[in-house]
């Protein structure tokens, strides 16, 4: 199985993090790419009140989460 992509490239906040949360509410892995540090910064904080693990990919202008649940959550 695919893991699920989300590109909230250009995408102003709140955007990226309501992106976010229907990806975590479905409980699946899934990325989300993101090309400001605004946005990074607000997702990276939503990620860890939601008891999500992410690792951080940079490339470029691009930033890549990988979301994954955290064990034992």
């Amino acid at each position: 199985m695919d893991k699920k992509i989300i590109d909230a490239r250009g995408l102003s906040c709140p955007q990226p993090v309501i992106a976010a949360k229907k990806a975590v509410d479905a409980g699946e892995p899934f990325d989300i790419l993101l090309d400001s540090q605004v946005s990074r910064e607000n997702v990276l904080r939503f990620a860890a009140h939601s008891g999500w693990r992410t690792d951080i990919h940079e490339e470029g202008a691009d930033i890549i989460l990988s979301f994954k649940k955290e064990q034992g959550v």
